[in-house]
């Protein structure tokens, strides 16, 4: 059993939807494995997937790979995941799950100058969205997690990240406001924390106003 390192805090329709969503993720992600899982959620939001069968070692490892795991205690030096669920002043505040909330404080997120929420909105860090951090008595954001998120502000391309979506359903609101063309692709971040990749030509404040009006969701731009 491994319980994912990201949440479905939706609910009705739309938690029904995400889970079908990440049961086909999980199918195309094992391939030709040989085993058989089902999926479930606890009551803290975080899906869990249960995993049998000859290749389940290999199977968990995927899953662990590709969203990360919320384990019962954290060791000092040792990476985990988290959902970033609020900020203040003082730094972030991530849900580890089972091994309760962890506050990363300001001075470790190691992202640049700007208070805490400033730095969240510059980095278009939605609410809910997965971030790896290294416990221990001040814990602090993982290496990896820090260069990836500068490389967003690198380049040529913007981001519009959303979060309280499936990937399918950003897909939909870009074409619906008729910017299909003016995008790469949607990435996801999380189950339902997505990432629209702009081309290099457009504007992701401008994008982020056009598909707003359809969006039920937090929506943030990472300008380069």
């Amino acid at each position: 059993m491994v319980v994912l390192g990201s949440k479905v805090y939706v609910t009705g329709e739309a938690r029904e939807r995400a889970l079908d969503g990440l049961g086909g993720l999980v199918r195309n992600r094992f391939g030709d494995l040989d085993v058989t899982f089902e999926i479930g959620h606890r009551e803290d939001d975080f899906p869990v997937v249960t995993v049998d069968g000859p290749d389940a070692v290999v199977a968990r490892n995927v899953l662990r790979e590709e969203f990360g795991e919320v384990v019962p205690t954290h060791e000092a030096g040792e990476t985990y995941v988290g959902t970033l669920d609020s900020w203040d002043d003082d730094g972030f505040v991530l849900d580890a799950g089972p091994a309760g909330d962890v506050r990363i404080p300001a001075a470790n997120l190691d992202l640049g100058q700007g208070s805490p929420a400033q730095i969240r909105k510059r980095f278009g860090l939605v609410q809910h969205m997965p971030l790896r951090f290294v416990a221990g008595p001040e814990p602090r954001l993982a290496d990896a997690e820090v260069d990836r998120l500068y490389d967003w502000t690198r380049g040529e391309n913007g981001r519009v990240n959303a979060n309280s979506a499936t990937r399918s359903e950003v897909r939909a609101t870009v074409n619906r406001a008729g910017h299909a063309q003016d995008i790469v692709t949607v990435e996801r971040l999380g189950l339902l924390e997505m990432s629209v990749i702009c081309n290099p030509d457009t504007d992701a404040p401008g994008l982020l106003a056009d598909i707003g009006r359809f969006m039920p969701s937090e929506l943030l731009a990472v300008v380069p």
